[in-house]
């Protein structure tokens, strides 16, 4: 029984140890880019199968310190991908206790899911929290005739509902500016680009974006493209800038810290939480995919995951506080020196694949 038990075990340490390897290699491949998302739940399967093959086995042999090493390895790795991403880290973005009302933003950014027919749900969540910009992705013709109630406390709006589940919609109550739709490399897969103006006066450039998942039959090109032009755009934008949306990427992967690195836009995440939100409907598979990226003028008041509103994602609020001298003290993440070349690579890749 032992012997059984042990062979159980070091096969889960290998596989798990495999994956993490794989997640290292730099590719566009759906099935390896896949092993970006679960860290949290291979180091938490090999923090409780290390001890059991420790246990279990007949002898510390050869075989035994090799596998515990490797794994050992691994469960490092993924702890130090994960660890930015929980309270015993630095924040990136620091927090403030009191905001101005002129300059305080509170966002909602929800994945619908296009199938979920529970819209009194997400209307019911979005009058609890009084959001001033709602971002909504998956929205189809059904979804923007639910939500057009939305449009009497949130008249500016910018929508383009779609059946390919790639639809977004933007509701402000704030002035939106020179609002449009984009597709960046998908004739099916649009994204927002508009100018949003404070009570103050101030405007800040918004991006809301939901770029296609990796999945059998879809590599990550074209959402590693997408994720990068914007970057750029961010980069070369002047004054205060935010991004969000379903990135159908987790916070910590390669594409998300090239992003961060080549726009310089602070996480909130980091030193916070992982706060995940997807799947809703799997407790222990779950990573953070719905995300919001902001300039170091902004400060953080509030970021919080929601409710459920029938979706496979839940909700997250988000209240952000413009202050300009803030910039002067935070900071992101450390550019690289080939930071550049490697996004106009992925570009590039990105552009082939579309066909552009």
């Amino acid at each position: 029984m032992i012997t059984v038990v042990a062979q159980i075990a070091i096969a889960i340490c290998l596989l798990m140890s495999a994956a993490t390897a794989l997640a290292l290699v730099e590719t566009n491949e759906w099935w390896i880019r896949v092993f970006d998302f679960p860290r949290l739940q291979i180091a938490a399967v090999l923090l409780a199968t290390l001890p059991i093959y420790w246990l279990a086995r007949q002898r510390a042999g050869t075989v035994a310190v090799l596998v515990v090493s490797v794994s050992i390895a691994a469960l490092a790795w993924q702890i130090w991908k994960i660890l930015p991403y929980t309270p015993v880290w630095n924040q990136q973005m620091i927090s403030t206790a009191a905001c101005p009302d002129h300059r305080r933003v509170r966002f909602l950014l929800a994945n619908v899911l296009q199938e979920n027919r529970s819209s009194q749900r997400l209307l019911q969540i979005a009058q609890e929290n009084d959001p001033d910009i709602i971002l909504l992705t998956e929205i189809d013709e059904w979804w923007a005739r639910e939500m057009a109630m939305l449009q009497e406390t949130h008249p500016q709006f910018i929508l383009e509902p779609r059946s390919n589940t790639y639809g977004i919609g933007l509701y402000s109550r704030l002035f939106l500016e020179g609002g449009k739709v984009r597709y960046l490399l998908d004739d099916g897969v649009p994204s927002i680009l508009t100018r949003v103006v404070l009570p103050d006066g101030i405007g800040f450039s918004f991006w809301g974006v939901h770029p296609a998942p990796p999945r059998p039959g879809n590599d990550t090109h074209e959402r590693d493209a997408e994720l990068l032009i914007i970057a750029k755009e961010v980069e070369r934008n002047t004054g205060p800038a935010i991004v969000a949306g379903d990135l159908n990427d987790v916070a910590w992967s390669s594409t998300t810290t090239l992003f961060q690195e080549i726009s310089g836009m602070l996480d909130p995440r980091i030193g916070r939480g992982i706060y995940a939100t997807f799947n809703a409907d799997w407790f222990l598979l779950r990573w953070p995919l719905d995300h919001i990226f902001a300039s170091k003028e902004w400060t953080m008041g509030e970021f919080r995951r929601l409710g459920d509103i029938g979706s496979d994602h839940f909700p997250i609020l988000v209240e952000l506080c413009h202050q300009p001298q803030a910039a002067d003290v935070q900071e992101g993440n450390e550019r690289e020196p080939d930071d550049l070349k490697r996004a106009n690579e992925h570009i590039d890749e990105g552009r082939d694949a579309a066909g552009e």
